[in-house]
């Protein structure tokens, strides 16, 4: 049997179709995936900026203790939020426990304007003073165990 051009035309109607879709096909999964990775990428970014922030604030206020150490005492609290605004500033004359208000509620400004739902607190055992900073990285307007805290301790 003679094989004429017209045959193999018919027979391959269409093929070149097949494998335009598949490579679209494996084209459009590789975009998503690197739209998946993006977004990832964008989220751990954001995480680390924060813990960053963190890091910063926790250094400020242990400075701001070292700096006031006659009243390190007075920034011992459960919940820095409980600050409330004075008067006193470093150029003016204070006593050291009202400086030591003045920062709390000055750091907690910068705590809540910088962090999402941010939560801190500084204890202090057997002369070791412990900052820890809570806050929403995953964002579910909660912070719970899932979300990560920032703990720095330090020695007068």
């Amino acid at each position: 049997m003679k094989i004429t051009n017209k045959t193999i035309q018919q027979t391959n109607t269409g093929f070149g179709l097949i494998e335009i879709l598949v490579s679209i096909l494996i084209l459009a999964i590789g975009l998503l995936g690197l739209a998946g990775l993006q977004a990832t990428s964008i989220n751990q970014n954001h995480s680390a900026y924060s813990r960053s922030q963190a890091t910063q604030l926790a250094y400020d206020l242990a400075d701001r203790i070292r700096s006031n150490s006659t009243a390190s005492g007075n920034y011992i609290t459960a919940d820095t939020s409980t600050a409330v605004a004075t008067t006193c500033t470093a150029a003016s004359s204070c006593t050291p426990a009202e400086m030591a208000e003045s920062d709390l509620y000055e750091w907690n400004l910068m705590l809540t304007s910088t962090l999402p739902l941010a939560e801190a607190d500084v204890s202090q055992i057997s002369g070791t003073y412990t900052i820890t900073i809570n806050w929403d990285d995953n964002r579910d307007s909660l912070v719970d165990g899932n979300d990560p805290d920032f703990q720095v301790s330090f020695k007068l």
